[in-house]
């Protein structure tokens, strides 16, 4: 009775996934067709290593063995030479994606959200790393870094779970693996030393990445005047002025200052920084992630 137990166990898998696929989140199918849009060559190492993409030859050195000349290559020189291949090995990225309530505003009905913007763009990267070759994951333990199809099933449906009770959010960096790379997506309008941290431990097992700063264009046009209510997305800050242009040039000052210190933060991580706004199309921002984590693999 166990074989035909075992022999079943495939197709059941296949039955639950297909189940699981019927159910797909818009999102997953949104994110496809984003990653679809985007044309991309190999997603070489350029190092040396195990893998199937020839690189180079290079001189045999003593030590190496027999199987490893090229007999062609070598026929056409008096000396011997070995054919290298590429490395290929599947790395680990790990994803954070703010899901504070300040993530939920956008300035324009017609624009998407601060998070559906960050769940969008993590989701369409999670499905080129994986077709890449990559694993993938949070930065949280919820889903730790995998690859295939149902992993990208998992991440859709972290990403499409509500947004939290906070306000604003804190990176998550205590489940990254060492030497793995890292992408955070939020508007890092909360405190910066959250930020902080998380790189400070990011750093200490040797994890590279990418800080993506996400706002709406109203957050960096600050178009209000006369009387005004300001209010967080929580509705735990209020502030209500007369004036609200007079405070225009403070908060622009500040913003520019808040996006000084989120960059210094990077470098001295050795990650990179950049901003996107929602007004502006995925496509180029998926393109500069994507070559962000290659150059720095």
């Amino acid at each position: 009775m166990s074989a035909p137990a075992q022999s079943a166990r495939p197709a059941g898998l296949r039955r639950n996934a297909e189940a699981l696929a019927a159910t797909l989140p818009p999102l997953l199918a949104e994110a496809r067709h984003l990653a679809a849009t985007v044309q991309l060559g190999e997603h070489g190492r350029r190092m040396s290593g195990m893998g199937d993409e020839f690189w180079q030859y290079r001189a045999a050195h003593a030590g190496d063995e027999a199987r490893m000349i090229d007999w062609r290559r070598s026929a056409r020189s008096d000396l011997q030479f070995v054919r290298e291949k590429e490395w290929q090995a599947a790395q680990s990225v790990h994803l954070w994606v703010d899901a504070a309530q300040s993530m939920e505003f956008t300035g324009d009905a017609a624009r998407p959200s601060k998070a559906d913007r960050a769940r969008l763009l993590a989701l369409a990267l999670a499905v080129l790393l994986i077709r890449a070759g990559e694993r993938v994951g949070l930065a949280d333990p919820v889903a730790p870094p995998r690859s295939g199809e149902i992993q990208l099933l998992r991440l859709s449906q972290v990403f499409t779970r509500g947004a939290d009770a906070t306000d604003f959010g804190t990176p998550e960096a205590r489940a990254m693996l060492a030497g793995s790379r890292a992408v955070f997506l939020s508007d890092f309008l909360g405190d910066p030393a959250g930020v902080e941290a998380a790189l400070g431990q990011a750093a200490d097992k040797g994890v590279t990445g990418v800080l993506m700063q996400v706002l709406d264009p109203v957050e960096e046009a600050f178009p209000f005047d006369g009387r005004t209510i300001f209010e967080s997305m929580g509705g735990t800050i209020r502030h209500e002025t007369r004036k609200a242009g007079d405070l225009r040039a403070r908060y622009l000052e500040r913003l520019a200052a808040r996006q000084d210190r989120l960059a210094h933060l990077a470098r001295t991580a050795g990650w990179l920084f950049t901003t996107h706004r929602t007004g502006e199309t995925a496509q180029g921002a998926l393109l500069w992630l994507y070559a962000a984590l290659k150059g720095g693999s």
